[in-house]
């Protein structure tokens, strides 16, 4: 690389150093804690000598939000500002909070010949897609953490029928080994831990992805439902039955050419946002005065129904 491309390299690098700086330091927190900006801060940092001509960039804006199918209110709120307009007087004036999404199609439609303008555009352009990044891991989570959550319900409803049909409480920890042998090839729980790479003390089931939880929660539940309906007793008959389901539907994922539950890779820990979820849900729930129908039934580890 010549001087000269290094030189235009770093003062890119120093511009959109600026521009992050100065652009983070309007950035305000509504009440609720949602970020925006004043229009009438950012229309001086994007090179802008009148609030008129800012306006019709935001005008500009609007526009390409609607066609997009965005709700325009929730990009240009509109707002008042009290502004001096000299000797410390101050009166109101018209203004949008804007959220970053706002910001970016302000700077998309505004005057690209000032360099403040490209700046701007850089800077909200990687901004936004890294908070769209985040809103869609989120999303993930959530739907892993409500996917995890069904499926310790599913093990404590096939312990309780299991139980209800004679399953002895010491055979529990035998039932959902066979239903785990059964889906993964005869491996274990600790087989499938060093296979993943998953610590010992972790919960298995916190480790896995929306695809491998669906497949636990489909053998649960059809463990459950078959022992119920062909009213299967016995401690042998109902890990038998945990087996063969679990077996079933390890061969129906091969021959739909899905990828074998041991070869799906380990995701990050959901126990942090389960923890979370548990702390919230007890601080709304009244205490209960006694058990409930699930409590005691089945191991306490999570990783036995695994």
């Amino acid at each position: 690389m010549s001087d000269s491309e290094n030189t235009n390299t770093t003062d890119s690098d120093d511009s959109q150093d600026d521009a992050k700086a100065g652009f983070d330091s309007i950035r305000q927190i509504s009440p609720y804690g949602a970020e925006y900006w004043s229009a009438r801060d950012l229309y001086l940092l994007l090179g802008y000598d009148t609030w008129r001509r800012f306006e019709t960039a935001i005008e500009r804006a609007k526009i390409a939000c609607a066609n997009m199918g965005e709700e325009v209110a929730d990009h240009f709120a509109g707002a008042v500002k009290m502004i001096e307009v000299g000797k410390g007087a101050q009166r109101e004036a018209s203004d949008y909070a804007l959220s970053r999404f706002g910001c970016y199609l302000t700077a998309m439609n505004g005057d690209p010949r000032k360099p403040e303008i490209a700046n701007a555009q850089g800077y909200f352009a990687v901004q936004t897609r890294r908070m769209e990044q985040w809103d869609e891991l989120r999303e993930s989570l959530a739907e892993r953490a409500e996917r995890r959550q069904q499926l310790t319900e599913a093990n404590k409803h096939l312990n309780a029928t299991a139980q209800v049909h004679g399953l002895e409480r010491h055979s529990f920890g035998r039932l959902h080994d066979a239903g785990t042998k059964g889906l993964y090839g005869g491996r274990s729980v600790h087989d499938l831990k060093t296979i993943k790479g998953i610590a010992g003390k972790e919960d298995f089931a916190d480790r896995m992805g929306l695809e491998e939880l669906a497949a636990n929660l489909f053998v649960r539940t059809q463990t459950e439902a078959k022992v119920r309906n062909e009213q299967i007793r016995g401690s042998d008959a109902i890990v038998g039955a945990h087996y063969e389901v679990g077996a079933e539907t390890r061969t129906v994922i091969e021959r739909i050419g899905g990828t074998k539950p041991e070869e799906l890779p380990a995701e990050p820990s959901i126990r942090p946002l389960l923890a979370q979820r548990e702390r919230q849900s007890k601080k709304q729930l009244p205490q209960q005065d006694g058990p409930t129908l699930f409590d005691d039934l089945g191991p306490s580890d999570d990783d036995k129904p695994q």
